[in-house]
């Protein structure tokens, strides 16, 4: 059964006020490789199946869901009573607020179109070349190339019928040498694998493993560090977790006004330097679907806003606190806009040039870092941070790197850094490395954070 004619069924029989149905339909293929070998391929193909209820109850409306993996067509009479029941025994939701309706967005009968090896084509002999030279000159490589197609399909009672199309790609690298005594990462975020360049991975790769050459140890403080875009994505990627307005609205979060309660921080200014962090669903290489695919309720979703538009939101404009993310319910709590969670995370600022190299140029004594790892957060009310670096930290004097330091935990709110970005590159789509597979879809520039806070040496690689 398609996933249109499952939707259809399972509204048929629905015997209350309204039921959404989503359906994900997702491929995904896979190469990976270890010590520059290829080891396995191979593609994947999954579903996943959604069905919400919303039952009239005393004084308001339920809703309840249910989500399988497969149904059947004995099973669609079933389902559809099991979400009711799931309705009736939630009581009255909280966030209740007017369903959609009558909305059609894309290609709804069309099928699934899967992805296959076949999008590895034109990077398959790029690998091929430099696992031929890594073999030649002792520097092993391990990692994966992976792209996911996804569909979805959203349909209701009520008359939604909306479908979108998301493709999604990636390579992630790791090379060692020298007995792997020297380790260094490189992933590349990518739609279609076709604006890839597996060369420049390797060039980079192979830069950084010389940097490695020279060994320096370093105590733990702080230093005026260049984050490259993947970790910039990576911690900022928490603006968008705990960014809640109704947190924010009842004094439990980064963003609450300190001893006023049911105030937020909208509108303070956080950054000397105009850094604007938002998402859009139409930014160009990282499009997505442009309205709320809500499969569950929480604090900055509800099943009610399945349909809803979800345009460009911008969380910080230019340094200042604009928004915070919220249903229609919370919106109504609060009396801030409607400002739904986003899919995707842009990190930029007007005019900004300069890449990875020429934000080392500008340090005189610093760091640079490959990438963090391990992150976990210390305190949700201020976004304190920790973690570690990996696979690789480099001394930066004079604008140039001069070796290889220690690993360091570090720790850090993304919120208080806002305030110490000493300068801010171009902005270009990237692939975070510890958010990889949760943050799909990001870009960021390369940041100098002054006085970042390198709390303890660490003795992991």
């Amino acid at each position: 059964m398609s996933p249109q004619e499952l939707i259809e069924k399972i509204v048929a029989v629905a015997d209350y006020e309204d039921c959404v149905v989503i359906v994900e339909s997702k491929t995904q293929a896979n190469l990976r490789w270890a010590s520059s070998t290829l080891t396995t391929n191979g593609v994947i193909a999954t579903q996943k199946i959604t069905v919400i209820a919303f039952v009239a109850v005393d004084g308001g409306i339920a809703a309840g869901s249910v989500t399988r993996a497969q149904v059947d067509a004995s099973e669609i009479v079933e389902i559809a009573q099991a979400a009711g029941v799931a309705a009736r025994a939630a009581g009255k939701a909280e966030d209740a607020a007017v369903l959609a309706r009558d909305l059609a967005v894309g290609d709804w009968s069309a099928p699934h179109n899967p992805t296959g090896p076949e999008v590895f084509g034109g990077i398959a002999p790029e690998l091929g070349e430099i696992f031929k030279k890594s073999q030649a000159d002792k520097i092993e490589l391990f990692g994966y190339a992976e792209h996911t197609h996804d569909t979805t399909w959203v349909g209701s009672k009520g008359g939604l019928r909306l479908r979108f199309d998301q493709p999604d790609g990636r390579v992630e690298m790791t090379g060692k040498s020298h007995a792997r005594s020297r380790s260094t990462w490189e992933g590349r975020a990518t739609r279609d694998f076709k604006n890839l360049s597996i060369a420049e991975i390797d060039s980079e790769i192979r830069t950084r493993l010389e940097w490695q050459g020279r060994k320096l140890d370093l105590a733990a403080g702080r230093y005026d560090t260049v984050a490259p875009a993947g970790s910039v994505a990576d911690l900022y990627a928490y603006l968008g977790w705990f960014s809640g307005a109704k947190d924010a609205f009842e004094g439990r979060s980064v963003f609450s006004q300190r001893g006023q309660a049911g105030k937020t921080r909208v509108g303070e200014t956080f950054s000397n330097l105009p850094i604007t962090i938002y998402s859009d669903p139409r930014y160009p290489g990282l499009e997505c679907s442009e309205y709320v695919v809500a499969t569950s309720s929480g604090p900055m979703t509800s099943v009610f806003d399945n349909g809803q538009s979800a345009p460009k939101n911008e969380t910080f404009k230019d340094g200042k606190l604009n928004s915070l993310v919220q249903t229609r319910a919370t919106s109504a709590l609060t009396g801030l806009p409607y400002t739904p969670f986003g899919r995707n995370i842009i990190v930029e600022a007007a005019g900004a040039t300069g890449d990875l190299q020429s934000m080392i140029a500008q340090v005189k004594n610093g760091l640079l870092l490959t990438t963090l790892w391990y992150i976990r957060t210390v305190d949700p009310t201020t976004m304190l941070l920790t973690g570690l670096t990996r696979d690789g930290v480099y001394q930066i004097r004079d604008g140039e790197v001069i070796g290889a330091v220690n690993n360091f935990r570090w720790n850090e709110s993304p919120v208080e850094l806002l305030g110490r970005i000493r300068a801010i590159g171009a902005t270009s789509i990237t692939q975070p490395r510890e958010w990889a597979g949760d943050v799909e879809r990001a870009a960021a520039p390369a940041l100098i954070f002054e006085d970042f806070n390198m709390s303890t040496v660490s003795p992991g690689s």
